[in-house]
C-alpha cells in the first residue's frame, strides 16, 4: 500500500514538473519572439505614425534620430541599383519639401550627416566634398570643413548623390531618401519613412533654442 503511494506521489510530482516546464517553456517562447521582433525594429524603419506613438514609452529613450536613418538605409540597400564599391557617393542635405528647395535645417543637415556614417558602414565609397585642403587654425579651435563654395575643390569624382525631402507631419517628419546619379539624374534606390516628433525635439540647435529655424543649405 505504502509503495503505490509513493508511486502515485512520484508520477503526480513528475506531472507537475512536466506541467511547469511547458509553461516556462511557452513563456520562454514569447519572449524570444519578442526579442527578435526588438532586433528587427533596431534594423529596420518599419514603424508607422500610430505603431510607434502606441509604443513610444517603451522606445522613447533609447531610439534617436539615428536609429530611424539607419532604417532608411537598409531601405536603400535593398532596392539600390549600379551602385558599388567603384562610385563614389555624396551626401546633401534634406531639403524642406514646402520650399524652393534651396531651404533646409537642423533636421535636414543631421539626417545627411547620418547617412554619411551609414554609407560608410555599409563599405561604400563616400565622400565629404565640405572638407576644405587646408587647415584653419585659430583662437577657438582647428577646422577642415567649410561651407563656402570657394574653398573647396570642384573636381571630386562624385557618380551618385544621396539627397532627399522633409514633410513636416503631426507626428513627426516625414522623410523622401534617395540615391541619384550624377549625370543621368536616374534615382537608382530610394526610401521612406518617419522621424517621430520626440527624436526630432531632443535636437537641440545652438542659435535658437526654442525653435529649429529654417535657412539656406
Amino acid at each position: 500500500m505504502k509503495t503505490r503511494m509513493v508511486k502515485s506521489i512520484g508520477i503526480a510530482s513528475i506531472a507537475a514538473v512536466v506541467v511547469g516546464c511547458t509553461t516556462l517553456g511557452n513563456n520562454t517562447t514569447v519572449a524570444a519572439s519578442d526579442e527578435t521582433t526588438e532586433q528587427v525594429d533596431s534594423r529596420f524603419q518599419a514603424y508607422s505614425a500610430d505603431s510607434f506613438m502606441a509604443n513610444k514609452g517603451t522606445v522613447k529613450e533609447i531610439k534617436n534620430i539615428n536609429h530611424y536613418v539607419r532604417g532608411l538605409m537598409h531601405q536603400l540597400a535593398d532596392n539600390v541599383k549600379y551602385v558599388n564599391q567603384s562610385t563614389p557617393i555624396a551626401v546633401t542635405s534634406f531639403v524642406l519639401l514646402d520650399s524652393d528647395l534651396q531651404k533646409t535645417n537642423l533636421v535636414g543637415n543631421q539626417i545627411a550627416e547620418s547617412f554619411i556614417h551609414e554609407i560608410h558602414k555599409l563599405g561604400l565609397p563616400v565622400l565629404d566634398y565640405k572638407t576644405t585642403d587646408f587647415f584653419r587654425v585659430s583662437t577657438e579651435g582647428d577646422y577642415i570643413f567649410s561651407r563656402d563654395y570657394m574653398e573647396l575643390r570642384s573636381d571630386l569624382s562624385i557618380d551618385y548623390v544621396l539627397s532627399g525631402t522633409l514633410t513636416k507631419h503631426q507626428k513627426g517628419y516625414l522623410v523622401n531618401a534617395r540615391i541619384i546619379g550624377i549625370k543621368s539624374k536616374a534615382v537608382v534606390a530610394s526610401a521612406q519613412g518617419l522621424v517621430p516628433d520626440y527624436a526630432i525635439k531632443s535636437l537641440q540647435n545652438t542659435k535658437n533654442n526654442d525653435g529649429i529655424p529654417l535657412r539656406k543649405g
